[in-house]
């Protein structure tokens, strides 16, 4: 594991040892968490506010996380995001509070929005904002 996939693989691990759906925001190009759900069969959707061209089998919707489609999240136990921008750190939480779902982030580097959330350790750390227990 000596390049950066790492995170994307510790990730993956986690959500599919604790989650059956999850939807990842602003994905971008890197689909690596979200197809090694599906393939480990968590039903996964993702999103961008930029058209994406996702693998076969991962469900994409063009969407801004600030004024989403919250039907498209509905249903999903965990909204989570790789290296977020920070200004999308609000709307996701939102988000995940609007529908019910746990949010867990990795943020890029020594980044933390507000008090930094739960702390996750599971091989990255990981920071969980909203809890729908």
């Amino acid at each position: 594991m000596g390049n950066y996939k790492h995170i994307e693989e510790h990730f993956s691990r986690f959500i599919i040892e604790h989650y059956r759906s999850a939807t990842e925001v602003g994905v971008g190009r890197n689909f690596t968490v979200a197809e090694s759900l599906a393939k480990a069969g968590v039903a996964v959707r993702t999103t961008d506010i930029f058209p994406q061209e996702p693998p076969e089998g991962i469900a994409f919707l063009r969407d801004d996380v600030c004024a989403p489609d919250t039907a498209w999240y509905r249903g999903s136990e965990l909204i989570y995001a790789v290296r977020p921008g920070i200004e999308m750190m609000p709307c996701i939480i939102a988000l995940a509070r609007s529908v019910n779902a746990d949010c867990v982030i990795y943020h890029l580097g020594n980044e933390i929005y507000e008090r930094g959330g739960r702390i996750i350790d599971c091989g990255v750390v990981l920071h969980q904002y909203y809890s729908r227990r």
